[in-house]
């Protein structure tokens, strides 16, 4: 016989600090500060053990595949999951069980060094884990800023975690190579597993305000409503032609913008005839001008048939510029030219998040935002691969690789600014 029971009363949520610069937020704040220059470290001295170690494109096209694949595929789980759970905690273990793994890495590349056929295969290990971490700790960290600030603080924090992510890109990818070349992969892995250990250590003094559980949440099939709340999300995006006509052109320019990330270091070492720290240095031009792309679209702020033109020549822009890229052999003027791709790439960012975020009603717009980061990114790996793949058929021909990637960019971007839904979604969203 049930006895029925009155819900335990839920406790007063504490009012959240006025200042944006309270201790929570700068517990958060400072432990991603120091993890994403570690992340960019250990992205450097990966890619380019890999090419040292074993020549092989279709390896690294590989390794990059099973990093990327599990964010891909489990990223609406990941959200699902920090908004049913404490986030807070999910932070602290994933950030300890990446840091752990990493470290594990970096003491067998110490151990063994020449052992190869040993280190790759826990390094496709460690890469996978991170993707899989990576896929509920991003909607952990997204949900939890909100519940550290105060309402009217929340447009700086935000502001701040993104200067945070974009300065660690700048100084960790220009850093990177430098380091790579005088302390080597596995002490630049050490250095990515401590950082780890350190944000999880400064994310378990953060204290968030209790979320009360809705009466009854724990009588629903979970699996279920999550189903159904994907498929109310699947049915907004598909009946929305213009939406879905862009995330198709998007989903298949990133495919075809993958082989030229594969083979970056291919490039550099081959073509421009430089070692990492260059490779550093490019990435980093990169990531200067995806900033550059963030302010130029926030003080333009194109509306209408001057956005439509604008985002055209943009999308446009970035595959060209990697097709000028392939043929480019003087270092300096290689960072130009992706600085100029970044800031291309940056604008249609800034201006695709804007348009969704004000065209989707709130109550499903984080369902909308999670599945179309999935849809974006779903043809990812498979180019990632594939670049690999044709990478090494070639005999690493990169000028060819790139010319045809971007031809056939140039020609998909310009099949669907022939469609009409396309350009009104452009202009008009």
């Amino acid at each position: 016989m049930e006895i029925s029971q009155s819900p335990p009363p839920v406790e007063a949520v504490p009012a959240r600090p006025a200042s944006l610069f309270n201790r929570n937020f700068l517990l958060l704040w400072q432990g991603q500060a120091v993890s994403r220059l570690g992340n960019q470290a250990f992205a450097v001295a990966m890619m380019f053990w890999v090419m040292e170690k074993t020549g092989s494109a279709s390896v690294m096209g590989l390794l990059m595949t099973f990093s990327m694949l599990p964010g891909v595929l489990l990223g609406p789980v990941g959200g699902t999951f920090a908004d049913r759970h404490s986030r807070i905690p999910i932070l602290v273990v994933c950030d300890v069980i990446s840091g752990l793994g990493v470290l594990a890495l970096a003491f067998l590349m110490m151990g063994m060094p020449d052992a190869v056929d040993v280190i790759l295969p826990v390094l496709f290990v460690v890469a996978v884990l991170g993707g899989v971490i990576q896929a509920f700790f991003m909607p952990a960290i997204a949900a939890s800023i909100p519940d550290l600030v105060a309402p009217e603080r929340l447009a700086a924090a935000n502001s701040l975690n993104q200067f945070s992510n974009q300065a660690s890109l700048l100084i960790g990818q220009a850093a990177g190579g430098i380091l790579y070349n005088t302390l080597g992969a596995p002490l630049l892995f050490l250095i990515d597993g401590l950082s780890y250990l350190f944000s999880g250590a400064s994310a378990m003094f953060i204290r968030l305000p209790p979320r009360p559980r809705p009466q009854g949440e724990e009588k629903q099939p979970v699996f279920r409503t999550y189903l159904r709340e994907t498929a109310e999300g699947f049915r907004y995006v598909w009946q929305r032609t213009g939406l879905r006509s862009f995330m198709l052109a998007a989903s298949f320019l990133n495919f075809l913008i993958m082989p030229v990330m594969v083979l970056f270091p291919f490039y550099v070492s081959l073509y421009l005839r430089e070692g990492s720290e260059w490779y550093g240095f490019l990435m980093a031009g990169m990531s200067s001008g995806a900033v550059a792309g963030f302010v130029l679209a926030g003080v333009l702020k194109l509306h209408g048939a001057a956005r439509l033109r604008g985002l055209l020549v943009c999308m446009l822009l970035m595959p060209s510029l990697f097709g000028i890229l392939g043929f480019v052999r003087v270092p300096a003027l290689a960072v130009g030219v992706v600085f100029l791709a970044g800031a291309s790439m940056g604008m249609v960012n800034v201006y695709l998040a804007t348009m969704i975020q004000a065209s989707t009603p709130s109550e499903i717009r984080g369902r909308v935002l999670g599945l179309l980061g999935t849809l974006g990114g779903a043809l990812m790996p498979i180019g990632m691969a594939l670049g690999g793949v044709v990478g090494d058929l070639t005999g690493k021909n990169v000028p060819l690789i790139y010319a045809v990637c971007t031809g056939a960019a140039v020609l998909l971007v310009l099949g669907f600014s022939t469609q009409r839904n396309f350009r009104d979604f452009l202009a008009n969203a």
